[in-house]
């Protein structure tokens, strides 16, 4: 189920990129120039293309073709909860 774009007004979505330092503290590689498909509609493309809001509980990124939810990162202390079960792939080039 999508979520119609009536509810997720432009003025609150931010770039993906935004997620780069708080994914850092996560992974050891950059995330944001990652190849990464949507696992509701299919899409692909870059993960930094995600739209990203921030007034929620923690960070909520959706895909940018079908509003699907992507990730959630939510933050308490020393405890990070990561939740990727939109993601239906990601591809890294390490160097």
């Amino acid at each position: 189920m999508t979520t119609s774009s009536r509810f997720l007004p432009e003025e609150r979505r931010l770039d993906a990129n935004m997620l780069a330092g708080p994914l850092s503290e996560i992974f050891a590689v950059d995330l944001t120039p990652a190849f990464r498909r949507c696992s509701m509609c299919g899409h692909g493309g870059a993960f930094a293309q995600l739209h990203v809001y921030v007034d929620c509980p923690g960070l909520v990124a959706r895909c940018p073709n079908c509003q699907s939810l992507v990730l959630r990162l939510v933050r308490n202390g020393n405890t990070v909860w990561l939740d990727l079960g939109g993601t239906g792939c990601l591809r890294l080039h390490l160097e």
